[in-house]
C-alpha cells in the first residue's frame, strides 16, 4: 500500500517532469546525400542553424542517396527538409520520367541555395576529351537515387548517347573519386557545388581534366530540361586546372512537405536567410544564397510559411511558385 507521503511526493515528480517533456524539442531530420559533396555539410550547417535559432526544435543531417531518394523521403514525412536538384524536384512535383504516373504533388520549396554545376571528370592519359569519346566507356553516371544520374543520363542521352552506349557504374561521389584513381572507370559526373571535396581529393593524386560540353551540346541538353542553364566553370577551381570548362548547371531546392507547420518553414527560412555567411563558413556554394536566386530558379510552390517571409522582404514571386 502506498503511503499518502509517498503519494504526494510521486504527484511532486509529476508535475514537475510534465514541463520538462513538454520543453524537449522536436527533433527534425534533414535528408542530404553522400559526404562528399555539399549537400552534406551544407545540411549540418542547416541544423546547427536550427539548433541554435528555432526555438522547439533540433535538427541533424542525414547521409542519404541524394535528390531522388530525398523527394521520396520527404513526399513520404520520412524527413523533415531535404536538398534536392532542381529537374528532380520538377519532375517528381509534375510525375514525369522518373516520377511518371505518381506525382510527388505534396512537396514545397524553402528555397533555391545554390547551382548545382555538372562536372565531368576525367585523368590523365584516359584519352577522353568529349561526350562522344565515352561510347563504349565505362563511366559512373552517379548514386542510384541522385539527382546527378538524372543530369547524366539527359545531358547524354541529348546528345544521343544512351546508357547502351556506355557501360554505366552507379558510384556516389567518392565512389567515383577512387575508380578514377584506381583506373577502374575513364570518367565520371558530378552535379554538385563546386569546388567540391571528393574531386579535390582525387586532384590530390592525379591529374584531372574536365570534358567540356560544347554549344551545340548545351543547347540540346536545355531543350530537353528547362531547370538546365549554360555555365562556366572557372579555371582555378579546382588544383592543375587553369582552362575555364564549358558545362551546365541546375539550381538545388530546399523542400519539405506541405503539411509542415507554416510557422516552422517561416522560422527556418528567415533563419537561413539572416545568416547566410554562417552557411558560407560551411561550404562557399552557399555565397549563391539570396533571395533574388531563389525566387529566379525555384521550379515548383513555395511552402507558404517561405512565401510568407519573401512576401515580407519584398520578393517578386512567380505565379507558378504559389500552391
Amino acid at each position: 500500500m502506498i503511503s499518502m507521503r509517498k503519494l504526494a511526493a510521486m504527484s511532486a515528480v509529476a508535475v514537475l517532469a510534465a514541463p520538462i517533456a513538454s520543453a524537449q524539442a522536436e527533433e527534425l531530420s534533414i535528408a542530404t546525400g553522400g559526404t562528399g559533396g555539399v549537400y552534406f555539410p551544407l545540411g549540418g550547417g542547416l541544423a546547427e542553424l536550427i539548433n541554435r535559432h528555432v526555438e522547439g526544435y533540433s535538427a541533424s543531417a542525414e547521409v542519404t542517396g541524394a535528390s531522388v531518394e530525398n523527394v521520396a523521403l520527404v513526399a513520404r514525412d520520412n524527413s523533415d527538409i531535404a536538398f534536392a536538384l532542381a529537374d528532380t524536384v520538377y519532375q517528381a512535383y509534375h510525375g514525369e520520367n522518373d516520377f511518371e504516373g505518381r506525382p510527388e504533388d505534396n512537396i514545397r520549396a524553402l528555397a533555391s541555395v545554390y547551382p548545382n554545376v555538372v562536372q565531368i571528370v576525367t585523368v590523365e592519359g584516359s584519352g577522353i576529351n568529349s561526350l562522344e569519346d565515352l561510347r563504349g566507356k565505362r563511366i559512373s553516371v552517379g548514386a542510384p537515387g541522385s539527382g546527378t544520374e538524372v543530369s547524366a543520363r539527359q545531358i547524354l542521352e541529348a546528345s544521343g548517347i544512351t546508357y547502351d552506349d556506355i557501360s554505366a557504374e552507379r558510384l556516389n561521389f567518392n565512389e567515383t573519386a577512387d575508380a578514377l584513381r584506381d583506373g577502374d572507370i575513364v570518367a565520371g559526373f558530378w552535379s554538385v557545388g563546386p569546388p567540391t571535396s571528393s574531386i579535390m581529393n582525387l586532384a590530390a593524386t592525379r591529374t584531372i581534366s574536365f570534358v567540356p560540353m560544347t554549344d551545340e551540346q548545351i543547347n540540346a541538353a536545355l531543350e530537353v530540361e528547362p531547370t538546365f542553364a549554360a555555365f562556366t566553370l572557372a579555371g582555378g577551381t579546382y588544383d592543375g586546372v587553369s582552362d575555364d570548362v564549358s558545362t551546365i548547371a541546375t539550381p538545388n531546392v530546399l523542400i519539405v512537405n506541405a503539411d509542415m507547420p507554416d510557422d516552422l518553414a517561416y522560422e527556418i527560412v528567415k533563419t537561413l536567410y539572416e545568416n547566410t555567411e554562417f552557411m558560407i563558413g560551411t561550404h562557399p556554394a552557399a555565397k549563391d544564397m539570396t533571395v533574388e536566386f531563389s525566387v529566379e530558379s525555384t521550379p515548383i510552390p513555395f511552402h507558404p510559411g517561405a512565401l510568407r517571409y519573401l512576401e515580407e522582404v519584398g520578393a517578386e514571386i512567380q505565379d507558378h511558385q504559389r500552391p
